[in-house]
């Protein structure tokens, strides 16, 4: 349990709208409440009424009215702090939030810090840490796979599967340490090979939620996609089609685009952040090759480049140099201009570029549909289920996933070297404490104060 004083700030967003919320929340919050609040007849005090019951009434600042309000009373454990919760809803004019949050505060209350409620909430036992940072992710989703992934981690999936896990390791620290302990009742005989049974399927399990954070990431993060070819193939074309309006220039002009150009697209459920660049070729002009420059950097970077081919053009060096960026990295190359005469091949480009070869026109708007499909099955391990799988979307997460499947490795290696039990223990305690970190019981005080520094405020 963490300190008992009181706390309040403003729930909702800081700009007028139809309603805003400030919420109180501590062992005093009712009291609070009740010096501000006067109900409609000016004889009912929140803290004769039930929990979960909302009241019609006004708040003041002395003598002075600032709103008529609805005020919600939530009594703990039953909220969502599990303390005694109270939240006014006001009208959602910045100033009236600000005037009330200002009474609450000189009647009690202190400033909450961000994220304070919800890490009241893990602190008070209320959700675990895993759950709480999936409050974060749910607030921040995008897309509708980072908003089901962050309901399905909110509901507990990956937290019941990290305490599974860690049940059964324990249950293997506990026999070791008994065994050594009291060896005339408790035999290790035969249980080094045991233990390697119960380890296979645990890293499995471990490896499949590690590999799901790379859908995971893209859930949360999207796809940063670097549109790359020479001038005038047609890259800025193809953008303005995949965002829906002509965000990017688009001239005759080779060399038109001389900066990056970004936009956020949402594209099958996927969020795209895409960046045209300048054409990549040799020129003498100092800002074109400013240009050329940060197209390479941002190539870089990316989780996906489009190679856009202008196929009315015989290739060349330029192309070759284009073709020495995208090898070893997740790409697809689009032979575009498909609806004029095409002097290059499909066969001649996948040959030259060792990708997939998609044959579109960005001007008349034709392929596009297969380079979505193109894109989905390149970033996706298949059919997403949240019902059947779990999505690991928190790079702490699958960063103490991983330390805790080689603590698991050094264990089974210590078994097929024939290594004392006691070296099995040292390994699995291990696994056990990272494990542990994810839903915050084998953490620091420091880690969890920075993990809620991150939240907004008001949550």
């Amino acid at each position: 349990m963490m300190k008992k004083d009181t706390i309040a700030a403003i729930a909702t967003a800081m700009s007028d709208s139809g309603i805003g919320i400030v919420r109180i929340s501590g062992e005093e919050a009712i009291g609070v409440a009740d010096r501000i609040f006067r109900s409609k007849k000016g004889k009912k005090k929140l803290a004769d009424v039930a929990s979960h019951t909302v009241h019609y009434g006004m708040v003041y600042d002395g003598e002075e009215m600032i709103d008529e309000v609805l005020v919600l009373v939530l009594r703990g454990p039953h909220s969502y702090t599990a303390e005694d919760t109270v939240e006014i809803d006001c009208h959602g004019g910045v100033l009236v939030m600000k005037r009330i949050l200002e009474t609450v505060l000189r009647n009690g209350a202190r400033a909450a810090e961000a994220g304070e409620f919800t890490k009241r909430a893990f602190l008070n036992g209320r959700m675990d840490l895993a759950q709480a940072e999936a409050v974060m992710n749910l607030i921040q989703a995008k897309n509708e796979y980072a908003l089901q992934a962050s309901v399905s981690q909110l509901r507990g999936t990956v937290s019941q599967k990290i305490r599974r896990l860690r049940e059964e390791i324990l249950y293997q620290i506990a026999y070791i340490e008994s065994a050594l302990d009291d060896p005339e009742h408790i035999s290790l005989d035969g249980y080094a090979q045991t233990l390697l049974g119960v380890l296979e399927p645990m890293l499995e399990e471990l490896k499949k939620m590690i590999d799901s954070a790379d859908d995971g990431k893209i859930m949360t993060e999207g796809i940063r996609t670097v549109i790359l070819g020479k001038p005038n193939a047609g890259k800025s074309s193809l953008m303005n089609v995949l965002v829906g309006e002509e965000r990017a220039i688009v001239t005759e002009i080779a060399g038109t685009t001389r900066d990056t150009v970004e936009e956020q697209i949402r594209l099958r459920g996927m969020n795209l952040h895409i960046i045209d660049t300048a054409g990549i070729r040799d020129t003498e002009d100092i800002v074109e090759k400013i240009g050329v420059n940060k197209a390479r950097e941002a190539a870089k970077d990316a989780d996906l480049i489009i190679y856009v081919v202008d196929g009315s053009c015989a290739l060349d060096d330029n192309d070759r140099e284009i073709v020495k960026l995208i090898r070893d990295r997740k790409a697809l190359v689009l032979l575009n201009k498909s609806d004029l005469a095409v002097v290059v091949s499909q066969e001649e480009l996948e040959e030259m570029s060792g990708h997939k070869v998609l044959a579109i026109s960005a001007k008349e708007n034709l392929g596009i549909e297969k380079l979505e499909e193109a894109i989905a099955a390149m970033f996706y391990r298949g059919e997403i289920d949240f019902n059947q799988e779990i999505y690991i979307t928190n790079a702490r997460h699958k960063a103490a996933l991983e330390e805790s499947r080689q603590s698991l490795l050094m264990t089974k290696q210590s078994i097929e070297d024939g290594m004392p039990e006691d070296f099995f223990s040292i390994d699995l305690m291990n696994a056990y404490e990272q494990l542990g970190s994810i839903i915050g019981e084998a953490l620091e005080d420091d880690l969890v104060n920075e993990i809620f520094q991150k939240f907004c405020m008001g949550k």
